[in-house]
């Protein structure tokens, strides 16, 4: 049956409970009035079957409304917001299975309870209103939900960069080569390397890289680096070797034209960090890493050397291997953007695992806590003009007695004049992560007491404050309101 199918059936059971409803008919009711039995009515108001032309006409006949306004998809404005969901392009594309979920449990769901699943949408639709999340950042988000159900780890990927391996003959014990990859691209799936038209177009300075699919023509920016060359030339191979047909063809993305796309550049980009930093090779650097009685970041920068790898690939690849290999499962990955001599600092990309751990990018036009290593980092590199720079500390959370062992690492923006970014890890300070990080204690390792927004953080004594905390002031005031509402209320029985 089609998603067209659905919505018809479904729309007519929502017209029928509504009009029930309103006659103050029960099903049972309905049932003795239409002489239709109970069962099949609830089948219809479910969406699960649509009533013949005799049928229609008996029920518009008893509910005294007109057969066309009854067989009609256009709904009252109380169930537009459902209807225009269930038409939308958003059931469609999402792949709900990969959630665990049909969709006959969604149309069920929404057929039991039409007025509060309207509620909830149009409640969703408002917050996405405010927030100006478009459809990129709906799938986003359920990409992201999905990683995080997985723990961002896919074993059936993991086999394929095996398989690819070995098919090849590509040695996972030491580093993959650009050149070996762009080798397997122009011999094996007929590609063709251009350096050199993209740097005409001043309007696709942007880009990284475009793939032209009916010439096969991958065109390269001038500026790609060697270790953003080897990663376009996975992530291409991940698109061919892994058959993912409905995908992007620029690198960076434009836009997202449905939900495969995104989930297809995911699969392709988890394919390529897996190809160029194989998890045997990467496990020897992190346990060494961990290993040490002192914290030693030169560790994390040879690991980047040896694997050809951009600090965002690195710290990606690791947010797969922790949870799965070493049951580091409470982690965040953070990736901040800022411009030179600004004193904004935004997430652009983030993951949580297990819970949503702070500091998150939902806090709109709110300064972010100064003492985060993933702003220090940006502050740092740009006073110092580095070309990378590598720091560690822990975050600790007074209010919510939690602390962060925190890895960052910021990089000029190869595409970006006089802007910077960081890419960070957090990992949970816990039992599990006590017996396996050794340098915990050293000295040099240094713990801060940070909030997530001034706006919203109670530390008193923070040098580093850009804004007073309004919203946690007004958050007081009005407990403090409650409180005293709440004897005057008590006094009263006395």
């Amino acid at each position: 049956m089609t998603m067209e199918e659905e919505y018809i059936k479904l729309i007519f059971g929502l017209k029928l409970k509504q009009l029930r409803n309103k006659k103050n008919l029960s099903l049972f009711g309905l049932s003795k009035l239409t002489g239709l039995s109970k069962s099949y009515l609830n089948e219809i108001e479910k969406g699960k079957k649509y009533p013949k032309t005799d049928k229609i006409v008996l029920l518009a006949d008893k509910l005294e409304i007109p057969y066309d306004s009854l067989v009609s998809l256009k709904l009252d404005k109380n169930l537009a917001p459902v209807g225009e969901l269930l038409q939308s392009n958003v059931l469609k594309e999402l792949p709900l299975e990969l959630f665990g979920i049909k969709k006959g449990d969604l149309i069920d769901i929404i057929a039991n309870a039409p007025t509060k699943v309207n509620a909830f949408i149009s409640t969703i639709i408002e917050i996405a209103k405010h927030y100006d999340f478009g459809k990129e950042s709906f799938y986003l988000a359920a990409l992201r939900s999905y990683q995080e159900a997985n723990n961002n780890y896919f074993p059936e990927l993991e086999e394929a960069v095996l398989g690819f391996a070995e098919a090849y003959q590509i040695d996972l014990s030491k580093s993959v080569t650009a050149q070996e990859l762009e080798e397997i691209l122009i011999e094996e799936y007929g590609y063709t390397i251009n350096n050199e038209e993209l740097q005409k177009h001043t309007a696709l300075d942007n880009l990284r890289s475009v793939f032209v699919p009916n010439s096969k023509t991958l065109h390269i920016a001038h500026r790609v680096d060697d270790a953003q060359r080897t990663f376009i030339y996975a992530k291409e191979i991940a698109y061919n070797y892994l058959k993912l047909t409905n995908r992007l063809y620029t690198f960076t993305w434009i836009s997202f034209e449905n939900f495969d796309q995104v989930l297809h550049n995911f699969y392709a980009s988890y394919f390529a960090g897996a190809l160029i930093i194989p998890k045997q090779l990467l496990k020897m650097y992190i346990d060494k890493f961990f290993a040490g009685s002192t914290i030693n970041t030169h560790i994390l920068a040879a690991a980047r050397a040896q694997f050809n790898a951009s600090p965002e690939t690195l710290y990606q690849r690791l947010s797969n291997i922790l949870p799965f290999d070493y049951q580091m499962e409470n982690l965040f990955f953070l990736r901040f953007g800022t411009q030179k001599g600004s004193n904004w600092y935004n997430i652009t990309k983030e993951l949580h695992l297990t819970h949503v751990h702070s500091p998150h990018g939902n806090e709109t036009n709110e300064k972010y806590c100064r003492k985060w290593v993933s702003i220090r980092v940006l502050q740092e590199i740009e006073q110092q003009n580095l070309e990378h720079h590598v720091d560690v500390q822990l975050s600790h959370y007074p209010n919510e007695g939690l602390t962060y062992l925190v890895l960052s690492s910021a990089t000029k923006d190869p595409f970006k004049a006089n802007e910077y970014r960081s890419v960070s890890l957090g990992l949970l300070v816990n039992d599990s992560l006590k017996k396996q990080v050794k340098f915990l204690n050293d000295p040099n390792l240094k713990t801060y007491n940070v909030g997530v927004t001034c706006e919203r953080c109670a530390l008193t004594d923070c040098e580093l404050r850009q804004r007073p905390p309004k919203i946690l002031m007004a958050k007081e005031k009005n407990e403090k309101t409650a409180e005293v509402v709440q004897q005057l209320l008590q006094s009263s029985k006395k």
